[in-house]
């Protein structure tokens, strides 16, 4: 017996029922089975316990990127670090104030938000006359700091009252 979906294709790949196991499963070797990590373990893919490891990476570049622009010195990661740090820090904060939506929607709200954090900066600095890359980095540090810190902050307070609480 098939069963077949909208687009046309059978959930088990286009098989009949006992024709042995699906292709990838459990037992299978199809092009989907996840083969041996380097670690040995099964599922060769990026775990999750290395997102910690990730985040800290991350933040060394975008820090790195920071103290190359403010020390004013002459590298060739002094580019990539600054703008990965311009992008990730405004990113970082609205992420923490988007707690509650999934987390593809989160980074692309953020990601959107960063890039606008960064233009408005630029904007009012040249309108000011005040265009520095320092300055614009300290700029976005600021706000993005500032943003963080009120989302600690009423985190703080809405936890004291009770962690079940839907209030803003």
């Amino acid at each position: 017996m098939h069963i077949k979906t909208i687009n046309g294709n059978a959930p088990d790949g286009g098989r009949a029922a006992g024709d042995g196991p699906p292709q990838g499963g459990p037992e299978g070797d199809g092009p989907g089975a996840a083969g041996p990590g380097a670690d040995g373990r099964p599922g060769g893919r990026l775990r999750a316990d290395s997102a910690p490891v990730l985040a800290g990476a991350a933040v060394a570049v975008g820090g790195v990127g920071a103290f190359l622009a403010l020390a004013d010195l002459a590298s060739p990661l002094r580019a990539p670090c600054t703008l990965f740090f311009l992008v990730l820090a405004p990113a970082t904060a609205v992420a923490t104030a988007l707690g509650r939506l999934d987390p593809l929607s989160r980074a692309v709200v953020a990601g959107a938000a960063a890039v606008a954090v960064d233009l408005l900066v630029a904007q009012a600095m040249l309108a000011l006359h005040l265009w520095s890359a320092r300055g614009g980095v300290v700029a976005v540090a600021v706000l993005s700091g500032i943003v963080f810190l009120g989302v600690s902050v009423r985190r703080r307070r809405t936890g004291a009252r009770g962690r079940g609480s839907r209030t803003n």
